[in-house]
């Protein structure tokens, strides 16, 4: 049988001495490979597990719920966010209400960078807008994705090193497996016809696109909320507040 991977997350109410021993025992005995351990967010400890019969995961619940140090707060399938949390030690910040919008501050680069990469390791078709002030560190926590995912960026608009508008892009640079990236301002605010007809061609690709400052974007564009699949927040500190009217003006003064 194929094996397969799970994720368990338990709260420990009485952190005893052998606590960890005894829980290993039950995994032992069941057949049930540890692959990652780490604690998660003070009190809460996360695994990934593997085994080759599902039933053994529902005894192992069954069993481990019986004990009275911890509680089991979840066993599943592992999500990409459980996944990095038992990597990182900590869970990604995820609003509440909207749960396809993730929050990062500039400490924890390593884990936004890691999150990205496995983002864009998907295949197919994505969107993704990346929120945040100027110099909080954006861009190149997209390039650094790209070659955690060994992935080739392509640049569509940007102001990393010199405001850039592209019009056309070569065969190579159109290659659906590169990652686009689309600054929002740019790409509307100084857009010309033939970058937005670039824009069109690429937004319409079986590929992953990230778009700095959706919020302008969407606002100066025909696109919405509902195309981007992810939306993620950069700040230099979990108070500061993203604006745009401190920074977008210095994009059209020249216009």
């Amino acid at each position: 049988m194929e094996s397969n991977q799970w994720y368990m997350e338990y709260k420990i109410h009485k952190n005893r001495p052998g606590l960890l021993g005894d829980i290993a025992s039950v995994l032992g005995m069941l057949e049930v490979n540890i692959l990652t351990i780490n604690g998660v967010e003070g009190r809460t400890r996360g695994m990934l597990l593997e085994t080759d019969d599902e039933e053994k995961i529902i005894l192992m619940g069954k069993t481990l719920n019986k004990m009275k140090n911890i509680t089991v707060t979840a066993l599943r399938p592992p999500k990409l966010v459980d996944i990095l949390a038992v990597r990182h030690g900590r869970y990604i910040d995820r609003d509440s209400d909207d749960r396809k919008t993730f929050r990062f501050t500039r400490d924890e680069l390593g884990l936004l960078v890691d999150f990205l990469g496995e983002l864009f390791k998907r295949e197919g078709n994505q969107v993704i807008g990346l929120r945040g002030m100027p110099r909080v560190g954006k861009t190149e926590s997209i390039i650094a994705g790209s070659v955690c995912a060994m992935k080739r960026w392509t640049f569509v608009s940007s102001t990393l090193l010199r405001q850039t508008i592209r019009s056309q892009l070569s065969e190579d640079e159109m290659n659906s497996n590169n990652i686009f990236i689309i600054d929002g301002i740019v790409s509307t605010i100084r857009s010309n016809e033939r970058h937005y007809q670039l824009l069109q061609d690429i937004m319409k690709m079986d590929s992953t696109k990230v778009i700095e400052h959706p919020d302008i974007f969407v606002r100066e564009s025909e696109y919405s909320y509902d195309d981007f699949d992810i939306i993620i927040e950069l700040r230099n500190n979990p108070e500061e507040e993203i604006v745009y009217d401190t920074f977008t003006g210095s994009y059209s003064d020249d216009l």
